[in-house]
């Protein structure tokens, strides 16, 4: 077997009844590579030559990258809001704020390219800042175990592409009897897989 700093091939050797035998040279992504290129998101898939993979590693995290963008900004637009109920050199409720105050709360679209402007009061604005808060750690969760999937996929690939799959594997159950001295003799059954 050969090997070259990070991908082995093996060679395998067939029987060809016109030419005699054929070495073929197969190659085999080492799993421990593939999970030190996981530095960058999809360089495992592309290691282990999955290519059709990276768009779907890609596409998975641009979007929980999005959610964390979107729930982050209007995460910031109610902190902002709900701070402007206190006082913050003291903590305390500014002078003439009530339970039932409104306040105008700017609200950001996704790219920032639209506000809307509505009125909420302190404990609207308290229980929507919670919830922004919430979806933006979930975001943030959820990216990082796409993440992680990424780097187990490119790893499990990488010890699959060794596994031969091929039509040459056999199994065999056969009955084999017990021959050893100071045991009583009796029936085994020995299970045989061969290689091809």
């Amino acid at each position: 077997m050969k090997s070259d700093a990070a991908v082995c091939y093996k060679e395998i050797k067939t029987a060809d009844s016109t030419y005699g035998e054929k070495v073929k040279q197969v190659r085999s992504p080492s799993p421990r590579t593939a999970a030190k290129l996981a530095v960058i998101p999809g360089l495992g898939q592309v290691y282990n030559r999955d290519f059709w993979k990276i768009p779907i590693v890609y596409a998975s995290l641009g979007g929980s990258l999005v959610a964390i963008h979107l729930n982050s900004t209007k995460y910031q637009d109610f902190l902002k809001a709900y701070l402007a109920f206190y006082n913050l050199g003291d903590g305390s409720l500014n002078q003439g704020v009530t339970a039932d105050t409104r306040i105008p709360v700017v609200v950001r679209n996704l790219f920032n390219t639209k506000s809307v402007v509505k009125l909420y009061t302190r404990d609207q604005v308290a229980r929507k800042k919670d919830v922004w808060r919430r979806y933006r750690n979930v975001s943030v969760l959820v990216s990082g175990i796409i993440y992680v999937l990424s780097i187990i996929e490119a790893n499990v690939a990488a010890h699959l592409k060794s596994f031969d799959v091929s039509d040459d594997l056999t199994l065999q159950i056969l009955p084999e009897p017990v021959t050893q001295p100071g045991i009583i003799s009796g029936a085994n059954i020995r299970i045989v897989l061969s290689f091809k």
